[in-house]
């Protein structure tokens, strides 16, 4: 965008973590900037914004989408969930247990979005195979941990909760 140029705005509003907001934003503003930005919720992280990595992952009306691919004006009406909501409410608890247990953790860049994914695999006491946990979480990239300690961690929660 040019500099000179000024932000088209238009107003937004929805629930985040519980929250109303209300909030003018520019019409490019993705999700993951507005709630990074705005909000300051950092715990959504910003990687290759692509919507390859899986860092930017936050759940839309109980959907986990990519940020980086929504924008902020798209989610105008919905409920949104970001790690912080979702660690604060005990949600993940179990989840963040495993994930800590088995330092799935490592440099925690790619850890909200996997945890989201994962817990989005476990809603409703789903089982699944390790390939199965494999192929859910493949959207998520992790440059530490090799995904072993990760798919162990997401493997014992679901074992905990069947």
């Amino acid at each position: 965008m040019n500099p000179q140029e000024p932000a088209f705005e238009i107003e937004v509003s929805l629930t985040v973590n519980g929250e109303a907001v209300t909030r003018r934003v520019s019409a490019r503003q993705h999700l993951a900037d507005f709630l990074r930005d705005e909000l300051s919720l950092t715990g959504t992280h910003i990687g290759c914004e692509h919507g390859v990595c899986g860092a930017c992952a936050v759940r839309v009306d109980g959907r986990v989408v990519r940020g980086c691919l929504m924008l902020a004006v798209q989610a105008s009406g919905s409920v949104v969930e970001t790690i912080e909501g979702l660690s604060d409410s005990g949600a993940l608890a179990d989840l963040q247990a495993e994930f800590l247990q088995r330092n799935a953790a490592q440099c925690g860049f790619c850890t909200s979005g996997m945890l989201l994914t994962a817990h989005e695999f476990l809603k409703g006491g789903r089982c699944g195979s390790r390939e199965e946990i494999r192929d859910v979480l493949s959207g998520n990239l992790c440059r530490c941990t090799g995904y072993q300690s990760i798919v162990d961690a997401v493997e014992a929660t679901m074992m905990k909760r069947t």
